[in-house]
């Protein structure tokens, strides 16, 4: 076992091993609840960065929903407080409306555990050395952690079976300005180091992540399972009424845990990708445009989605929360 690798019980003994690396905002959260609601890989930790809130923020909202979802022990990770080579991070207002003050639509949930000692890149190098090809890694916010463990020792992060992130738009137009998506926008340069670094991995964009709504009858069949449905409902109705214009809101994160658990769920092309690190165009997601230089298409991006993801996500954390209701009720 690698040095400092938690050891917690409760953790089911699946082959596939999952670690997420989030910003834990709303869409994070519903990724989080997905993962567990799905079981097909043991979630093993979440490393925790800055994006939609603070590395702290992120920390603590990972914690707290992991608790009221019934899995305190699945360790959580702090991880970069801001982006490579700059010194501090403010959490842009953009992410304030949509996410809320507290980065869970300014619902307050219990506040339980404490994160681990050793950093989210170590987690991932270690988890990366146990396991290899049957751990799957999902980055739903900065790629800064995954930037800095490829910094550290790139021959063990390439060990990992599956790397899926959330991030880049490349056929349509971002979403903080016209050229980015948030994710990249944040830490142009990590994107670019991890893009570029030849190790096989999927993107799942704003291309195919605007695709999938979820509206608020969809999210109310969670409200009535106890008090873990009913604070997640309030969580991602928040969101639903700040994300998009329509009431309703894109399942970015989420997609990206379904994808990575089941690659049906999205048809991708490989490419060679770079990110723009400076000027306007900062954050942009390009496929190398000429073909003598981009021969290793490490890349595979996601440019259509299945029509089963949406009706599956709603009804796998449905029963997820009536089976954590039903363990509140048996419980003396």
């Amino acid at each position: 076992m690698a040095p400092g690798f938690p050891v917690r019980k409760g953790h089911v003994m699946n082959t596939r091993k999952l670690l997420l690396d989030m910003d834990t905002g709303i869409d994070d959260a519903m990724a989080i609840t997905y993962a567990l609601a799905d079981g097909s890989a043991d979630l093993i930790g979440v490393t925790c960065c800055f994006g939609n809130v603070t590395n702290q923020t992120a920390v603590r909202n990972t914690l707290d929903l992991l608790s009221i979802m019934g899995r305190p022990d699945i360790p959580v990770f702090y991880g970069a407080e801001h982006p490579l080579e700059q010194n501090s991070f403010r959490v842009s207002d953009a992410c304030i409306r949509i996410h809320g003050a507290n980065g869970l639509g300014n619902v307050s949930i219990p506040t339980a555990g404490e994160p681990e000692k050793i950093s989210a890149p170590d987690f991932i190098l270690d988890a990366a050395g146990k396991y290899g090809e049957n751990l799957i890694l999902v980055a739903t916010g900065a790629l800064t952690n995954l930037a800095a463990a490829i910094r550290k020792d790139k021959e063990t992060f390439a060990k990992i079976g599956k790397i899926v992130f959330m991030g880049g738009a490349l056929t349509v137009e971002g979403n903080v300005t016209p050229y980015a998506e948030a994710n990249i926008a944040v830490d142009p340069l990590a994107a670019k180091e991890v893009l570029e670094s030849g190790i096989p991995m999927t993107m799942i964009g704003l291309d195919v992540t605007h695709k999938n709504l979820l509206t608020r009858t969809e999210a109310a069949r969670w409200s009535g399972h106890g008090r873990a449905g009913k604070a997640l409902y309030e969580i991602v109705a928040h969101y639903i009424d700040n994300e998009l214009e329509q009431k309703s809101c894109s399942l970015h994160d989420p997609l990206a845990v379904a994808a990575a658990l089941d690659e049906t769920m999205v048809e991708t092309h490989p490419f060679a990708m770079t990110v723009v690190t400076m000027g306007e165009a900062a954050g942009r997601t390009i496929a190398c445009p000429f073909a003598d230089q981009c021969e290793n298409k490490n890349v595979s991006v996601a440019l259509e989605t299945s029509p089963r993801f949406v009706p599956e996500f709603v009804g796998k954390i449905e029963s997820f929360l009536a089976a954590r209701e039903k363990e509140e009720a048996d419980r003396p």
